[in-house]
């Protein structure tokens, strides 16, 4: 497991906006660049742990948990396929989002911003990529900040915001460009510890959508589906599955100095198969974020498919399809995958929150440090 950064990195030392992008399909230098020696494979939490961590809910006496009684109950299972992607960004989004090799579903930002904030709220998005949870927080009236890696799509994010702009949403959104592992000294200090919800996804590597060309003579062709220069090894899809969890770690810890107390993070993810085999993501990004210091909340379910009045209406992609068909001529009874885990931790209420296990007393997290106290409500 990595080291957390020491409580010293826990304010901005400085910041830097993301500066015009003369070309429009720039991407990082072909170059490998040097990655932070403490990006290392992360080490799963046992389950034994977690079970373990203090279950109590917030009272009325903390501010965090007045709001949350307040807001709409929040449900297991997000409807959030209703609409194909599609017209889900139809008219929201610039054509140039379409190329983005793994695109959030609006309607899950949408349903994770109404849930979980309140209109001016700020809400953030580390990887930011088209701005899907910037944008959807903006039309929603809320404000946002996103930081995103590949200097093409903090343009596209900047593009997309223009246009709820256009539209009449005049709610406060910045991208910055940087990696998302430096939050710390990459925003402002003006956003530390006021970011009421983090929505955001980890590179999925092989797992992409990508767009389907078919041309006489040449079958069919995959394009846009591989984040920036694969030579890139500073871009967290590049760098293999457990440097990816060791990087996605160290954000998820940096996203606690921009969150209010009580703040929640919501992270879209799902499994993927490697050569049939399934990886199971969503269990090793809820390691990773108890590993952070975060508090794990709920275990929630978007769906990718329409829910119809008897069943589901697929919407996988034309390579998702293909694969499962091969998969079952050759024996294997695999079906598409029709939803997203999405996983909610919270932030500590107050600095004083505590943790108790079976081991012994509850103590006070120290100074600048969340405690890992929990209260699973694991759908």
């Amino acid at each position: 497991m990595t080291a957390a950064p020491s409580a010293d990195a826990a304010r901005p030392a400085h910041h830097q906006e993301a500066a015009p992008v003369t070309q429009a399909h720039a991407t990082p230098p072909a170059h490998d660049t040097v990655v932070d020696p403490a990006d290392e494979p992360t080490v799963p939490i046992p389950r034994d742990l977690i079970n373990a961590l203090d279950t109590r809910r917030p009272t009325t006496d903390d501010p965090a948990g007045d709001r949350l009684d307040e807001r709409p109950e929040a449900v297991s299972v997000w409807t959030t396929a209703q609409a194909s992607p599609v017209t889900q960004r139809k008219n929201k989004y610039v054509p140039a989002s379409t190329a983005h090799p793994a695109k959030m579903l609006p309607e899950v930002a949408r349903h994770a911003v109404t849930h979980y904030t309140r209109p001016g709220d700020l809400v953030l998005d580390p990887m930011c990529g088209i701005g899907t949870t910037l944008v959807e927080a903006v039309r929603l009236g809320r404000r946002a900040v996103g930081v995103e890696y590949e200097p093409h799509w903090v343009d596209v994010a900047k593009a997309n915001l223009e246009v709820a702009r256009d539209d009449g949403f005049t709610s406060d959104a910045r991208v910055f460009h940087g990696d998302a592992r430096q939050l710390v000294t990459l925003l402002p200090p003006e956003y530390v510890g006021q970011a009421a919800l983090v929505v955001t996804s980890p590179p999925y590597g092989p797992s992409t959508h990508g767009q389907v060309l078919v041309a006489p003579g040449e079958g069919v062709q995959k394009y846009h589906h591989r984040y920036g220069n694969t030579l890139d090894r500073g871009n967290l899809a590049n760098i293999g599955h457990h440097r990816l969890l060791a990087g996605f770690t160290r954000i998820l810890f940096g996203l606690r100095t921009f969150l209010r107390p009580g703040g929640h993070i919501a992270i879209t993810i799902r499994p993927w198969r490697e050569h049939a085999e399934l990886i199971d993501l969503p269990a090793q990004i809820l390691a990773c974020g108890v590993a952070a210091g975060l508090i794990p909340v709920e275990r929630n379910v978007a769906l990718l498919a329409r829910a119809a009045e008897t069943d589901f209406v697929a919407r996988g992609s034309f390579f998702q399809r293909d694969f499962i068909r091969k998969q079952r001529e050759a024996g294997l009874p695999l079906h598409l995958i029709a939803h997203e885990d999405v996983l909610v931790f919270r932030t500590a209420l107050t600095t004083t929150d505590t943790d108790a296990t079976d081991d012994g007393p509850a103590r006070s997290a120290p100074a600048g440090e969340a405690s890992t106290g929990t209260e699973p409500r694991w759908a």
